[in-house]
């Protein structure tokens, strides 16, 4: 079948039950989302796709062909063929009756439809028997949907149909499937024709008149009709058209049976007088036999011939008025025949100039489509495409940030009056490295860091760096939030516990890091154009890389500021008392040991178990909670304290992927509020 037939289904289910449930019935039927109009398809897909149809809507198949049926007579009206319908037919028997001379003219252009066929007889009682034959097994409940809105809409009249004869019509006709229809007409009211009248009465007591003689000899007559035939009951030529006689030179022999140089294409009907009688109102298509044409025309093309039967009772002959069936000018010179063999009344010539240009435009129209096709396909990979890149533009800068340099617009430096910076890196880093494998090693940080980002997101800290071993994230920057120690306080009990799950490569136990966090103002801008970085300038920088590198494994080491930032936020925090840092002299140093109002699950971001049902549930811990004052500052008293506690957001069972992470963040970014992720930026970090 055409795209035509599988677009107009789409439109169907569209239309009527949304984009939704065609994305759901295309992708259970395994077929492309879209069809271009003239290209042809295999049945299998029309197919597929009614089958998918009634099981996704849980409608009988039968109901389903002829809503599509319904829907098709008005796609195609929609399609710019209303007017040529309209005009087939005065009433419902004439219509039917030229629904094969439509089709037939229609393969001029889509040259490879194989369409059914119809043949219809009038009872006594106003009734119709309606004969359809399909080479397609399965889809005749369509007709009734097609019939009855074109009886509705062109002539005004509801009609019911219903099945009386169902047979197989291989061995007889070539068709699989003949189906015969009982059609009753109820008219709703008496239709006007264009003019205004009430029905045919203009048409009411003509009598035609004949002339006594035919007046037009046997010479002209030949000549007048080149392409004409009159054969007998037993198929033997009585009289032959010339340019017919020229294209088949075997018909100069009077008295040979016409079908031992003619079979019948359309409609497939064994060749007797007979079958030809009962198919008489349909179009013939006849087609020279090869193997009958002189030696030297073997390798054209055979001609086919398209006319209309007429049964001429007194002289018990039929006469076949027809014409050659040609599409193009191409298949005129393969032939090797002229316009000048055509009479100039047969409007096959106008008919093969005409459909020379509408091939033509066809041809044209079917390049755009493709086009338009592989555009909207080349629209979407790009669509997907800037996605990846935008996500990868993302990781490597803070998206306000990474839209501005988008924007082509100059990225101002920053200053953040404060902010909590956090460094870590791994205890006898250097020793590892020289002991194992490189693979090893890139293996156990890879573990490691995974950790690592998936804390980032829950805690809602912003990963600025990593070198080598050494990690480094910040709270506050790029947006400012008021609960930045608290965030990266709970960040650093989680790498703590995190790291335990990390294997040293040489002796088999869990790695130890070493963790430092400082609070204080800094400056950040983006550097660089070929691959520019969000960098972090200050003081603050060094002295929270100082308070990493002289802390104590397995331990967080805070910094005055810091402490001083969380010792109301009901931290457990002990002193360490003051020890020299180097290029800073003697600082007053506290090491930081767990958050009291938080379990290990809550501060890993693990799924929690509901006490009650049993199932697995999501805690998190609002900005503003109560929170707990160390009994040193007042003993046995709670505050409430808005934006300054901890914000402990579990969302992923197993941890999150990147691609998790890297939503999550895009997401609350738009909302206003900054998320850590696996963003990888570069920081100026001072050396040990």
């Amino acid at each position: 079948m055409y795209g035509f037939i599988n677009t107009c289904l789409k439109s169907l289910v569209v239309e009527k039950y949304g984009e939704e449930t065609w994305e759901k019935l295309r992708l259970q039927a395994g077929v492309q989302d879209s069809f271009l109009t003239f290209e042809v398809y295999k049945d299998e897909i029309t197919m597929q796709l009614v089958d998918k149809a009634c099981k996704v809507l849980g409608v009988p198949a039968d109901i389903v062909l002829r809503e599509f049926g319904k829907y098709f007579f008005e796609f195609c009206k929609r399609s710019g063929y209303d007017h040529m319908l309209r005009t087939l037919g005065g009433n419902l028997y004439e219509f039917i009756e030229n629904l094969d001379a439509l089709h037939s003219y229609l393969s001029l252009s889509y040259q490879e439809m194989n369409a059914p066929s119809f043949r219809v007889e009038k009872n006594e009682d106003g009734s119709m028997h309606l004969h359809y034959y399909s080479d397609r097994r399965g889809l005749c409940h369509i007709v009734p949907g097609i019939i009855g809105a074109a009886a509705l809409d062109f002539f005004n009249i509801e009609i019911s149909m219903k099945i009386v004869n169902q047979t197989e019509e291989e061995e007889r006709t070539g068709k699989k499937e003949h189906i015969v229809f009982l059609v009753t007409q109820n008219p709703l009211f008496p239709s006007k024709n264009a003019n205004g009248d009430r029905g045919n009465s203009l048409l009411r007591g003509f009598d035609p008149v004949y002339p006594k003689s035919l007046w037009i000899d046997t010479k002209t007559f030949c000549n007048g009709l080149p392409f004409h035939m009159v054969f007998d009951k037993e198929l033997k030529v009585k009289q032959a058209g010339v340019s017919i006689q020229k294209i088949v030179p075997g018909l100069q022999t009077m008295g040979i049976c016409l079908d031992q140089y003619f079979r019948i294409i359309h409609p497939e009907v064994p060749f007797t007088i007979s079958s030809i009688q009962k198919f008489i109102n349909s179009q013939f298509v006849f087609q020279t036999r090869r193997e009958m044409m002189p030696e030297s025309w073997k390798e054209r093309p055979m001609l086919e011939l398209r006319g209309q039967m007429m049964w001429m009772e007194p002289l018990q002959c039929m006469l076949y008025l027809c014409s050659p069936l040609l599409r193009s000018l191409h298949e005129l010179e393969e032939r090797q025949m002229h316009i000048a063999d055509i009479a100039p009344h047969d409007v096959t010539r106008d008919l093969i100039l005409l459909n020379q240009q509408r091939l033509a435009e066809m041809e044209l129209s079917s390049q755009l489509e493709r086009k338009k096709e592989e555009l909207r396909i080349l629209s979407k990979h790009l669509e997907e495409e800037k996605k990846k890149t935008e996500a990868l533009l993302y990781a490597m800068l803070p998206q306000h940030v990474a839209n501005q340099l988008k924007e082509g617009k100059r990225v101002e430096a920053g200053e953040f009056k404060e902010c909590t910076i956090l460094f870590s890196d791994v205890v006898t880093f250097t020793n590892i490295c020289a002991q194992c494998e490189p693979i090893q090693i890139v293996l156990m940080l890879n573990s490691m860091y995974l950790r690592f980002d998936r804390l980032t997101t829950v805690h809602d800290v912003y990963k600025v760096e990593t070198i080598g071993d050494a990690y480094m994230v910040v709270g506050g920057v790029p947006v400012p939030v008021p609960t930045h120690a608290e965030r990266v306080a709970n960040f650093a009990l989680g790498m703590i516990m995190a790291a335990k799950g990390v294997q040293n490569p040489v002796s088999g136990d869990p790695i130890q890091i070493r963790v430092g966090i400082h609070t204080g103002p800094v400056l950040a801008g983006v550097v660089g154009e070929k691959m520019p970085r969000y960098c972090l300038f200050g003081d603050t920088v060094n002295i929270a890389s100082r308070m990493e590198s002289h802390g104590v494994p397995s331990k967080i080491h805070l910094s005055s500021s810091a402490y001083q930032c969380l010792k109301y936020k009901n931290f457990e925090i002990t002193e360490r008392g003051e020890i020299e840092v180097k290029g800073k002299g003697k600082m007053h140093t506290y090491f930081l040991i767990r958050n009291k109002s938080a379990t290990e699950n809550e501060i890993m971001g693990r799924p929690m178990k509901d006490l009650d049902s049993g199932h697995e549930s999501v805690q998190s811990f609002p900005e503003g909670k109560t929170e707990t004052i160390p009994s040193s500052h007042q003993p046995g008293r709670t505050q409430q304290k808005k934006d300054q506690t901890p914000t402990i957001a579990m969302k992923y069972v197993d941890g999150p992927t990147d691609a998790q992470n890297s939503l999550k963040r895009r997401n609350q970014m738009k909302a206003g509020d900054l998320t850590g992720t696996d963003l990888v930026t570069i920081s100026q970090r001072p050396q040990n």
